[in-house]
């Protein structure tokens, strides 16, 4: 497969999916998934592509927009067609021996986020408070002293606050209750 097979296909895919999703791709949109400045026979004239294309267009905006076709173009054919399946992974490969602007408009994440991924978080935000509040209990059972206790708290809040956002506030609203009852000042 050659760069300009490559990006054809490519392209070819991520009109459809436009189509599909009534999301307008004009023709310059089109012209810019071929842009590079390495490769003269995918993409004549890359400059004046380019100039035409910012003179238009703000780049975040396209990239966006292209990120997602492009990967729901990808998950159509995957579940749809094996055969366009692998010729999309064979167009990747062929594009990445290279500089190709498609290239950046397909390692781009799409900010979407997978399904149930909300519920995986707050399990895992049960989990950790569940480990948490068996640390406490054993604490208490076996008498641990409370410089000990309040060292290992501040390290797994520390964790917690580092490792998942939402748990920042969590973390304020908790820890300036916890010091209070572990320093006797309830």
């Amino acid at each position: 497969m050659t760069n300009k097979q490559a990006k054809d296909f490519l392209a070819q895919q991520a009109a459809e999916q436009a189509a599909r999703e009534n999301v307008p791709l004009s023709e310059i949109e089109r012209k810019m998934m071929y842009f590079t400045e390495s490769d003269p026979a995918s993409c004549p004239n890359p400059l004046e592509i380019n100039n035409e294309f910012e003179a238009e267009y703000e780049t975040t905006e396209y990239e966006s927009k292209m990120s997602k076709l492009l990967h729901h173009a990808y998950k159509r054919l995957k579940e749809e067609n094996p055969e366009g399946n692998r010729n999309w992974d064979e167009a990747i490969r062929t594009l990445r021996k290279g500089d190709h602007y498609l290239l950046v408009l397909w390692d781009q994440p799409t900010g979407e986020r997978p399904p149930y991924d909300s519920l995986k978080l707050f399990g895992t935000a049960l989990l950790v408070i569940a480990v948490l509040l068996a640390f406490f209990w054993v604490a208490d059972k076996y008498h641990i002293d409370r410089v000990s206790r309040r060292y290992i708290w501040d390290v797994l809040a520390a964790l917690l606050v580092v490792s998942w956002r939402p748990a920042r506030r969590l973390y304020a609203l908790l820890i300036d209750r916890f010091h209070r009852r572990t320093n006797g000042r309830a």
